[in-house]
């Protein structure tokens, strides 16, 4: 195959310094045809290979060709069709430096130099710094322990890589795998009276284990200590942003029973809502305050702490100003405080509970929709016949009917079959008026 590398300005110009430039009737300018050599190319994208690795097949191709042939679950070798016995690449440095000379040697039709690859991350390297980083740990040496974790940091700057060290470590186990060794390091930086003290490691050690989300079995279990749970809680009170958000995020991965005996958790989760850094914090942030008042053990106290830090005013703003993401866990967190009485009265009480809520019915997502519904079931009671009156005017009623027609589950469709039920008995009481016009105040999230 051949393949065509027009580069008429820079074949001229290499012509007129020969003073070899001849006129073709065409203003002087040529087209050139290169052919590139077949065993330059890659067998698979039948491109000029840039990482040249071969199989133990024997057949060479470009490395992120056959990584991406590999990964899509096939296991034979492209070209012979034979069962791979391993997936090992050899990197081919023969075939490398042979097709950068030629690259050198065609550099005036526009071709360029490929630059020597960079030596890929093997088993043994990742699980080797694990080993140092558990010895360092378990001597307290967070000098040593932080230019280890930062050198996997520098490892996960390349994509590869990071796919590697989260997703391939062939010979360690699950007890030694990153995340848990990393896991394990912040406990043991965490214990004491003062964070202060190991405050540089825990912060990297923090950064590192966001991007291994979601963690495995073994590091939620070390994440999950008293000490480090402790210790995540102080970084979310603190006054660094990265750190913050790095903690926000993992406290979603732990147990939310021993989270539930932490204290100061309800303070500092209510304080990132009401100062928001980031719409990925955020979502973490609800996604705890969520299993916190939805799972816990002591759900119901919890639940009546967040109500009385004014959650629930913080959660209406969210739905009005937030996105899809962040309008579904607020409506979650708020369908679960009308489980307690006092949350049901704070939220009942709110004069944009209401209005938001039928609002945001069949605009976000079903998710929403059926938190949104299970709201108003909860909070509609036959005595209140005023608040029955305005759902309809703000158009409930209808927007239920097209909520059972478009379909949603078996729960939701109870609950707006009850609500219809209820409602209906007062649309002739109901206002005809224009129901959009009741938010004009509010701010349209989508």
């Amino acid at each position: 195959m051949v393949l065509s590398w027009t580069r008429r300005n820079v074949f001229r110009r290499a012509k007129k310094e020969k003073g070899q430039i001849q006129g073709d009737g065409c203003g002087g300018e040529l087209e050139v045809e290169v052919v590139i050599p077949n065993h330059f190319r890659c067998p698979v994208s039948l491109e000029l290979m840039t990482d040249p690795v071969t199989l133990s097949t024997g057949i060479t191709y470009d490395r992120v060709s056959i990584e991406k042939w590999i990964e899509g679950g096939n296991k034979t070798c492209p070209v012979t069709n034979q069962v791979l016995t391993t997936f090992d690449t050899i990197p081919n440095h023969v075939i490398r430096r042979m097709i950068q000379d030629w690259c050198v040697e065609n550099s005036s039709y526009g071709f360029q130099r490929i630059p020597t690859p960079r030596i890929p991350l093997s088993s043994y390297d990742v699980s080797q710094t694990c080993t140092r980083i558990l010895s360092a740990s378990q001597r307290g040496d967070d000098k040593k322990c932080q230019e280890l974790v930062g050198k996997i940091k520098v490892w996960g700057r390349d994509e590869r890589n990071k796919r590697f060290i989260i997703g391939n470590h062939s010979g360690t186990d699950a007890g030694n795998s990153p995340d848990a060794v990393l896991a394990y390091a912040f406990d043991c930086f965490s214990r004491g009276d003062s964070f202060d003290k190991h405050v540089v490691v825990l912060e990297e050690i923090l950064e590192v284990l966001t991007w291994m989300i979601p963690l495995g079995e073994e590091g939620v279990s070390k994440l999950s200590s008293k000490a480090s749970l402790n210790c995540m809680v102080w970084f979310l009170e603190g006054k660094d942003l990265a750190s913050r958000q790095s903690a926000a995020l993992l406290l979603r991965q732990v147990c939310v029973q021993e989270l539930a005996k932490v204290g100061k958790i309800v303070e500092a989760l209510v304080t990132m809502i009401r100062e928001p850094i980031g719409s990925a914090s955020t979502k973490a942030c609800l996604t705890t305050i969520f299993n916190l008042v939805s799972s816990a053990e002591n759900r119901g106290e919890i639940a009546q702490k967040f109500v009385e830090l004014d959650l629930v005013s913080l959660l209406l703003e969210a739905i009005v100003d937030g996105e899809k993401g962040v309008c579904e866990k607020a409506l979650g967190v708020l369908d679960c405080i009308c489980d307690i009485q006092k949350g049901k009265e704070v939220v009942k009480n709110n004069a944009l509970t209401l209005p938001l809520v039928v609002k945001k019915l069949l605009r976000v997502s079903p998710l929403a929709s059926s938190f949104a519904v299970s709201i108003l079931k909860k909070n509609s009671d036959k005595k209140e016949e005023e608040a029955l009156i305005e759902a309809v005017q703000l158009g409930a009623f209808q927007k239920l009917l097209v909520l059972l027609q478009v379909g949603c589950d078996e729960r939701t469709k109870e609950n707006a079959t009850e609500l219809l039920k209820l409602l209906n008995g007062y649309r002739n009481k109901a206002k005809c008026t224009d129901s959009s016009s009741d938010f004009k105040y509010l701010k349209k999230s989508f």
